[in-house]
């Protein structure tokens, strides 16, 4: 889900619709069985298995959570440094150093919204079911309702969801976080990417044409040529540039 999204009209107004004081509303379901577990274990789930802010702070370390409010001019500052730091393990290829990163960023500032974003994305690695990934990505959007990359990787879900249920309106849903994520970011080629594929599964072609032409603008490495072949077959490009 590293190019991820979620949204539906129904959802994603409600979303728009919430402040950032009424987070705690988007219910994060504990693990099951995450009770049981070490704490180096429960460090490598999300929300560290789904726990209280005090019980949060313990798993993260108290040492290291005083080192960090010593170290940074605020816990919203450190955060932001943790998050970061567990998009660069990412990069490294490695998700439970990186899940663990995000959990401290999150403990630190439950508001920051790269942590529940980097935790879904490492969820998405690890191929988990996207209905249990989505209440992170709702909860980011919660907290920030106008990030692109956080509304791309909600409207990916939902066309991951679309591809198992094969219900309309989870497509639906997707389009509209799709479209809105391009709104506010027409740079956003991965978003540009999965909305081509959703405009294609809506038999949408011209759509799906420039939405494959906004990915190459965007960034040429994000066209997927399967589609681009599919498409082909159900409409020539309109502009003539893939043949």
């Amino acid at each position: 889900m590293k190019k991820l999204l979620l949204s539906s009209t129904l959802l994603l107004a409600c979303l728009l619709n919430l402040t950032p004081a009424s987070a705690q509303k988007v219910k994060i379901k504990q693990k099951a069985g995450a009770s049981t577990l070490s704490d180096a274990a429960r460090r490598t789930l999300a929300l560290f298995g789904g726990v209280s802010a005090t019980e949060a702070e313990r798993l993260a370390g108290p040492a290291i959570m005083a080192d960090a409010t010593r170290s940074f001019a605020s816990r919203t500052e450190a955060s932001r440094f943790f998050s970061e730091k567990g998009f660069e393990y990412l990069a490294e290829n490695q998700p439970d150093t990186a899940m663990y990163r995000f959990n401290l960023a999150w403990a630190l500032d439950p508001r920051n919204p790269d942590a529940l974003r980097g935790q879904a994305v490492v969820l998405s690695q690890r191929n988990v079911p996207p209905t249990e990934i989505m209440p992170l990505v709702q909860q980011g959007l919660v907290l920030a309702p106008n990030n692109a990359a956080l509304l791309g990787d909600l409207g990916t879900l939902q066309l991951l969801q679309y591809s198992i249920s094969k219900k309309k309106r989870d497509l639906t849903e997707a389009v509209a976080t799709l479209e809105h994520a391009t709104q506010l970011q027409p740079t956003n080629g991965a978003a540009w990417n999965q909305l081509a594929h959703a405009y294609y599964s809506q038999e949408k072609y011209a759509e799906a044409w420039q939405a494959v032409h906004a990915t190459q603008k965007a960034n040429m490495a994000l066209v997927d040529f399967n589609l681009v072949s599919e498409l082909m077959s159900k409409l020539p490009d309109p502009q003539g540039t893939f043949k």
